[in-house]
């Protein structure tokens, strides 16, 4: 049994935000069943495309586990379709562009009127405002959220992180808003619109950040590079590697830098620790120095600590480095590439990293399940091909019977159903 078992998802999602939501609600065992234009799917079937003529890596390692059924929505055989799938799901999850679902004539009052229970899940750059009908993608989140704006070095210009917090991240937000609503209608019985702004989704995971802007009013962050010899503005600055928390931590060389572009690690000189720390870098007096052994006194001086540190760390290859300090507890962590991550055989035996073979791309590496629960274990299954199932669910789900079938099959209303592959 999945925590999510019998729960159906219809699934109107496309590019990234929209499919991470569902994907993870179908990891978790809910039914998804993604609805695409006959002959063209998802755009990211087709976007960087590593394999001709194959789905993309993009398409599959966001659409897992779901099934695919086409439906020109602007046909009427295929409204008839939609309005039959929204009598059935239980949740109705979007990212279209502001105003697409209801000129498509599903209004929320309208899918309330078909469906009561209906939670319908929407994703949109930005919630109610001046730019509320604006367009948004993944980089503009980041820069709209406070992201960007805070990311980099205070001599450099605002940039935006490897992690797709704009899209991955609000999708996140939405599933939890979605389990949130399920557990709700057992009390109330009904259904209810849940949304969430990709900016505000963004700003949340920034929250350390707005803290901040409030802390500039009472004096400067001590624990910002700038201090004490840079200047503070009325805006949070670029902090460059700093930690966002209360202990101050950088970015260090370790052994070959020079010709490996990942040969880094993270130091955090936390005050709990701090007498090992002089200890492993050989500056013992640093443990009852006044200039030194206090907290305070070391924030004017991080900038010579931490590079006293990285002479050491430059000593040592990451690995060895991490083995080193965390026999004293000292937190760290190497610098991986992308290249060490998949090649981690923990992550592998977690199920964090896992191999999936697909019918006509063959196997590839994708991210599973980072959230783990010990009664309801996520198995990763491939993508659908283009309208893979849209045989079995108007005739499993919808129950519609042959005549019916072939009536929408020749109206073109959902395009010739690809079959799978021999698996």
């Amino acid at each position: 049994m999945k925590a999510l078992d019998g729960v159906r998802i219809l699934d109107f999602t496309h590019v990234q935000s929209g499919p991470t939501c569902t994907q993870l609600l179908a990891w978790f065992g809910a039914d998804v069943i993604k609805v695409e234009r006959p002959g063209v799917g998802d755009i990211t079937r087709g976007q960087l495309q590593d394999i001709p003529k194959v789905d993309s890596l993009y398409f599959t390692m966001l659409n897992h586990n779901k099934r695919s059924i086409t439906v020109d929505s602007k046909h009427p055989k295929g409204k008839e379709v939609i309005e039959a799938l929204i009598q059935t799901c239980d949740v109705l999850v979007e990212n279209f562009a502001p105003g697409a679902l209801d000129r498509m004539g599903f209004t929320w009052e309208r899918v309330h009127a078909l469906n009561p229970r209906m939670i319908m899940a929407s994703i949109k750059g930005f919630g109610p405002g001046p730019y509320e009908d604006c367009k948004v993608y993944e980089n503009v989140a980041q820069c709209a959220g406070g992201s960007a704006s805070t990311t980099g070095f205070d001599d450099g210009p605002p940039l935006v992180t490897g992690a797709q917090i704009g899209d991955s991240g609000t999708g996140l937000h939405l599933a939890l808003g979605i389990v949130c609503a399920l557990f709700q209608r057992n009390a109330t019985g009904l259904g209810q619109k849940v949304s969430v702004a990709m900016q505000d989704g963004v700003l949340n995971l920034c929250r350390v950040k707005l803290r901040d802007q409030q802390r500039l009013a009472h004096g400067p962050l001590t624990e910002y590079p700038q201090y004490p010899h840079g200047t503070f503005g009325d805006a949070v600055p670029r902090a460059g590697n700093a930690s966002g928390g209360g202990q101050p931590g950088w970015i260090l060389k370790c052994k070959d830098w020079e010709t490996d572009p990942n040969a880094y690690i993270y130091f955090i000189c936390q005050a709990p620790v701090w007498e090992p720390i002089c200890d492993v870098i050989g500056k013992p007096e640093w443990k009852t120095d006044p200039g030194y052994a206090k907290p305070a006194a070391r924030l004017p001086k991080l900038k010579e600590i931490f590079d006293t540190i990285e002479h050491w760390t430059m000593t040592k290859d990451k690995f060895e480095a991490m083995d080193i300090l965390n026999k004293y507890d000292i937190p760290c962590g190497p610098i991986l590439s992308m290249k060490e991550i998949a090649e981690e055989q923990s992550l592998r035996d977690t199920g964090t990293v896992v191999e999936v073979d697909h019918p006509t791309r063959g196997k590839y590496l994708s991210v599973g399940n980072p959230i783990k629960m010990s009664a309801s274990v996520s198995e990763v299954k491939r993508s659908p091909l283009l309208g893979e199932h849209t045989g079995e669910i108007l005739r499993d789900v919808l129950r519609f019977d042959p005549a019916r079938i072939a009536e929408i099959e020749a109206s073109g209303a959902i395009g010739a159903p690809t079959r799978a592959a021999a698996e």
